[in-house]
């Protein structure tokens, strides 16, 4: 598993990992019964503080993907179901509203960051 926190993004250390573990368990990159590694581990290996890697598990805990069974690890759960249409339109508009003012703040018109979408997601189909 190759995890990457890039400390000069304006995106908090804690969901930069929250973000790419949910990911990795969305496409099926951890499948169900994945043992995460420890926080001690990730300390070490991403020299972030325990409370920030604490979170980020804690968030995804809270969203259903992992379980923490104390001394025996942390474990993926699988991917959530599917949101309802209307549900999951919705968090893709304000997915979609974020992204683009992430882009316009950057100066980056549409077709530049449509571009950098498209490669996104032909990352994460590899």
């Amino acid at each position: 598993m190759i995890l990457r926190i890039d400390p000069d993004s304006p995106v908090p250390p804690y969901e930069q990992l929250r973000g790419q573990l949910a990911t990795m368990i969305a496409t099926g990159v951890l499948p169900q019964g994945t043992r995460l590694p420890s926080i001690r581990q990730l300390v070490t290996d991403l020299g972030l503080a325990a409370n920030t890697i604490g979170r980020a598990y804690h968030e995804l805990e809270l969203g259903g993907l992992i379980q923490t069974r104390g001394r025996h690890g942390t474990f993926v759960l699988g991917a959530p179901p599917a949101p309802a249409p209307a549900e999951r339109e919705q968090r893709l508009a304000t997915a979609a509203e974020q992204f683009a003012i992430q882009a316009r703040q950057l100066g980056v018109d549409a077709s530049e960051a449509i571009g950098v979408l498209r490669r996104a997601f032909e990352a994460l189909a590899s």
